[in-house]
């Protein structure tokens, strides 16, 4: 049997759960696995709501953990640090037993926003923005507080108040605890104040005890309790080293850790995620800033978000509509997708799509147009017209926000990526250089990978950040094309005029 030393990193989204191993001497990943094969179910009861019940993470988490440790033959010694990535935003609530007293309101989850928006003009757009860098908005402080106005039998038995992957950790561990990196992206960060933001708490009426306390992200948070050891086929004791939001931990993943480099993103939701040393806004809070993961007080990191939320989820629509509908008698796959997209010019014929169909759009101030077609022509368009509109749409929707990113400052030349996702679609890939005019360098990693790096960096493996990258390779290079980039800038134009029309009209 193999006696290596392995990390084990856990990547907790909202459509699956990846595990992945990783060689703790040469940082190439062994094997991952993840569960469920088909993407999870979020819970919609309303409009705008996402729910997800965290023992279904714990659940497929456990799922992935078995069948992987199974698959490579490894023993519970031979894992030595566990690191866990997570869906950004969410809400997570535990009574004083630490059982989950109701769902949890996930990120894409838009019931908050205008808790969270008459938050920003009470207190103050000035206040709030100087001292939380961001509206309070749709994020997990809104959301807590929408549960105390709403379900008040249910927030008089809040024990704790935790992100995803606080609920993982303390699952794994028994432990509740939480990053600054993680208060900041609920908005529950003062960075003014480099504590707690007792300024919105006060004026939500929620008390600060409610919170866990605080762990470094690199750091021992706890060590695998007998029973949870037991669940997930590994050994009591095995320490819980580090835990990142999944847009910080992207960034990690990658390397992207110093001022002026950039991360991206496009699964479920689309991401830029770019790195500065100053606590910089965006006046109107379309872009987000929240504690990176390698922030220290003598260093500052913080991580400039543009998020979308209609990216990867309008492809797997497409996916699982579309097959059908063209008399396949199944759903496309994503290699069929890009083949037939393939078949389209650049600007699809004219269609230009908007994919803002998963909740409120923080680049649109929160606004919430819905999806859209427009330009089609039924005697001229066919699906691969549609699907090329689709992910141009998507790719259109990111270079709006980079836009806004170049207003605060932030100047992107190059961005790197994981070779996963939307980023395995060459259109994608050349619509995403040419529309931004960028380069684009893709990496062999993903979000479970970098939190198992993360965990043998905060459990003192790796002596060195530097260490924990070694293993991570550079797979490709995509450069803007001259020749490509004026044709794309006509259909961004063409596809912004669309955009606008769609607000105006929305309000």
């Amino acid at each position: 049997m193999d006696k290596k030393k392995y990390l084990l990193g856990c990547d907790i989204g909202s459509s699956s759960v990846k595990v992945s191993v990783l060689d703790s001497d040469n940082g190439i990943v062994a094997g991952s696995a993840s569960s469920p094969k088909q993407e999870m179910d979020i819970i919609s009861s309303r409009s705008d709501w996402a729910e997800q019940d965290p023992e279904l993470w714990w659940f497929h988490l456990k799922t992935a953990a078995k069948e992987l440790i199974t698959k490579l033959d490894l023993s519970g010694e031979q894992i030595i640090s566990i690191g866990i990535s997570y869906q950004m935003h969410g809400l997570v609530v535990v009574n004083k037993k630490r059982e989950v007293i109701r769902p949890s309101i996930i990120w894409c989850d838009s019931r908050a926003v205008e808790i969270g928006n008459n938050a920003f003009q009470a207190i103050g757009p000035g206040r709030c923005l100087s001292h939380f860098l961001n509206s309070p908005g749709n994020f997990t402080a809104s959301k807590l507080k929408w549960v105390q106005e709403n379900e008040p039998s249910v927030y008089e038995q809040i024990y704790k108040v935790m992100l995803p992957g606080d609920y993982i950790a303390m699952k794994m561990t028994d432990q509740i605890y939480t990053t600054v990196s993680g208060l900041s992206e609920g908005i529950l960060w003062d960075y003014q104040k480099q504590a707690v933001a007792d300024i919105l708490l006060k004026h939500y009426g929620i008390p600060a005890d409610l919170l866990p306390e605080v762990c470094d992200n690199f750091s021992i948070q706890g060590e695998l309790t007998s029973a949870a050891a037991g669940e997930l086929g590994l050994r009591k004791g095995i320490p819980v080293a580090y835990r990142a939001g999944d847009q910080p931990n992207n960034a990690f993943s990658l390397n992207v850790l110093k001022p002026g480099e950039a991360a991206t993103t496009a699964g479920t939701s689309g991401v830029i995620y770019g790195v500065i040393d100053q606590a910089r806004h965006d006046v109107k809070s379309r872009v987000n800033t929240f504690v990176h993961v390698n922030h220290r007080a003598e260093a500052p990191s913080y991580g400039v978000l543009l998020c979308i939320n209609g990216t990867g989820i309008l492809n797997r629509w497409l996916k699982q509509n579309l097959g059908y509908s063209s008399g396949l008698g199944s759903e496309l796959s994503y290699m069929q997708i890009n083949e037939m997209a393939s078949r389209s010019p650049v600007g699809s014929g004219g269609i230009t799509i908007l994919p803002f169909g998963n909740g409120s759009e923080r680049i649109l101030e929160n606004g919430n147009p819905g999806a859209s077609v427009n330009g089609l022509n039924f005697n001229q368009h066919t699906v691969s017209h549609l699907l090329r509109a689709a992910q141009e749409g998507i790719v259109f929707s990111m270079m709006y926000g980079m836009q806004i990113m170049k207003e605060m400052g932030l100047h992107i030349d190059t961005v790197k990526a994981g070779h996963t996702n939307m980023f395995l679609s060459p259109i994608f890939r050349e619509a995403f250089v040419n529309t931004t005019g960028t380069r684009l360098e893709l990496y062999n990693t993903d979000g479970s990978q970098g939190a198992a790096r993360g965990a043998g960096f905060g459990s003192g493996y790796y002596k060195t950040m530097d260490e924990a990258f070694t293993g991570l390779k550079k797979i490709d290079v995509i450069e803007p094309e001259t020749g490509k980039q004026a044709h794309y800038q006509q259909a961004y134009e063409r596809w912004l005029l669309h955009l606008h029309y769609t607000i105006k009209q929305s309000k």
